[in-house]
């Protein structure tokens, strides 16, 4: 059997209108970018689209608050746990420095009780008690060459010029300048400041001066090359000045440099208080106002007829 003859000629030459696209591609991609660029020149110029995005953000914003929470818990849950073991371990440093602290405590009094028994079988006078004065710090000087603090507290709260400075950790400086209302303090790290210190481990004394280099150190001068002195001696106040109580911690041994060329060595020290960050200090008595005054020297008379041949 022969297929049914199908004339071409009956199809339609234009395709069905479920094909046709109306208009063409680049009509829309000039007329679509051209209303692009209108709508970006007027949002620029005239904030169009700011009442839609104030909408959306509204409209967004509880879905954001419900996408952000897992985060949000999980950072809280973080921190907690990370805060939980930051007070744990403080907890455990501060017990064990408690206890420490009672140890010497004791250890203390009992070598008070014994040094005041040997004083008064010396018949020696008794120890000068330190009062002091607690400050804050209100800001470091102006001068940048310098290594100043100033404190709250002047001579109408009883500073005096002379007066040793300390936080809970050691010597910070003395009182260079008293107003009224507040005080000036020079560092130890000065280089003009000098504090003379004795090294706890062999009972040498010397005097530290601040580091000229810049650096926040101080600097153990005028030790021949050979003294026994190493790297973490802790150096206290001596109390030879009549200024700082003798006891007080000031700084401990960094660096000894010994050179065969030099007759001194280069011994530099970190200080003990905070001299960069502290915050509330202590203003102590100077020792020199407690001790007896220097005896005036008699005049020698000459003797009569002394210059007579």
């Amino acid at each position: 059997m022969r297929a049914p003859f199908v004339s071409f000629g009956t199809l339609e030459s234009s395709p069905p209108p479920f094909f046709k696209q109306g208009y063409s591609a680049l009509t829309k991609l000039v007329f679509y970018g051209a209303l692009s660029l209108f709508l970006m020149m007027g949002d620029s110029r005239f904030n169009l689209s700011q009442p839609l995005r104030t909408g959306l953000s509204f409209v967004l914003y509880p879905v954001q608050w419900i996408a952000m929470r897992p985060n949000v818990w999980w950072n809280q849950i973080q921190e907690m746990t990370q805060d939980r073991e930051l007070a744990q371990d403080s907890e455990r440093q501060t017990h064990q420095k408690l206890l420490q602290q009672s140890l010497r405590a004791l250890q203390v009094d009992q070598l008070t009780l014994e040094n005041k028994e040997l004083r008064n079988i010396l018949g020696l006078r008794e120890r000068i008690q330190t009062h002091g004065l607690s400050a804050e710090v209100l800001y470091d000087a102006a001068d940048p060459y310098t290594r100043k603090l100033i404190i709250d507290k002047g001579a109408i709260q009883g500073v005096s010029l002379s007066s040793p400075v300390m936080d809970e950790q050691g010597i910070l400086g003395q009182i260079t300048t008293v107003h009224p209302l507040v005080s000036e303090v020079t560092l130890v790290i000065d280089r003009e400041n000098s504090i003379p210190v004795l090294n706890t481990r062999t009972g040498a004394r010397g005097v530290a001066f601040g580091e000229a280099g810049g650096a926040p150190l101080l600097e153990l001068r005028y030790m021949a090359t050979n003294a026994d002195i190493e790297v973490g001696d802790d150096l206290t106040t001596s109390g030879v000045d009549g200024v700082y109580p003798p006891g007080i911690p000031v700084a401990k041994v960094v660096r000894v440099e010994r050179k065969a060329d030099s007759v001194f060595a280069r011994i530099l020290c970190e200080p003990q208080g905070k001299v960069q960050g502290a915050r509330l200090v202590m203003v102590l008595d100077p020792i020199l106002t407690q001790l007896p005054a220097k005896p005036i020297p008699e005049k020698v008379m000459p003797m009569p007829g002394g210059n007579k041949k």
